[in-house]
């Protein structure tokens, strides 16, 4: 609408391009703005979350600087609901439960790490899972995210012997046909100006149904 933008991003995209010459979802998301509403000019959209270039599903852009203060305010007291698909190869023990640990960022590896509270730099990271189906040598799993730590679920689960299929990165050794394994299912939270609530869902794409889902 007039105030945001939600889309199902596919794997392989940056959320912001770290040049502006390079491929993101925030330039494709502007060019279809300017293209649609036949928009003079720059478009503003504001990024108030993101999903690592590998990773499918949805994103939510503000389209005035208002929606994105309010929407930031969402996000930054916890109102916004976000839950995850994603396939694992190793089946998880027990199969529901809450995982917390503390992350750090590694800057020269680009990666995250499990630290001890006490480490200088560490973020608490919390997320719920929920086992709901095992086909083809590959379960899946329901994810609730509490926090939104970067890399928060891949090395969550990767710490429990679980690493999403396809994510290298942090431990999987199993190919998948499109980035990793990990989807960003469905979005709730209230629209920042007409204080209504909202609710999105996005099908697994494509790629997860040589897996049976």
């Amino acid at each position: 609408d007039n105030h945001l933008l939600v889309v199902d991003k596919p794997p392989g995209l940056a959320t912001m391009g770290v040049a502006p010459e390079k491929p993101s979802l925030l330039s494709a998301a502007k060019a279809y703005i300017k293209q649609k509403y036949q928009k003079p000019g720059n478009v503003y959209l504001g990024i108030v979350s993101r999903l690592d270039a590998p990773v499918t599903g949805l994103l939510v852009l503000a389209r005035t600087s208002k929606a994105a203060a309010r929407l930031t305010e969402q996000f930054r007291n916890k109102l916004v609901r976000k839950s995850y698909r994603a396939l694992i190869q190793t089946p998880l023990n027990p199969p529901q439960a809450t995982l917390r640990n503390w992350l750090r960022k590694d800057e020269r590896h680009r990666r995250m790490h499990i630290v001890s509270a006490e480490t200088p730099g560490a973020r608490e990271a919390i997320l719920s899972y929920q086992t709901l189906q095992t086909s083809r040598g590959s379960t899946l799993l329901e994810v609730d995210l509490k926090t939104g730590r970067k890399h928060q679920i891949r090395l969550q689960l990767s710490e429990q012997g679980s690493p999403i299929l396809g994510d290298r990165k942090y431990g999987s050794r199993v190919r998948f046909p499109a980035g990793i394994a990990l989807h960003a299912h469905a979005l709730s939270f209230q629209h920042p100006v007409q204080d209504q609530p909202l609710q999105f869902t996005a099908p697994l794409p494509a790629a997860w149904k040589s897996y049976g889902y």
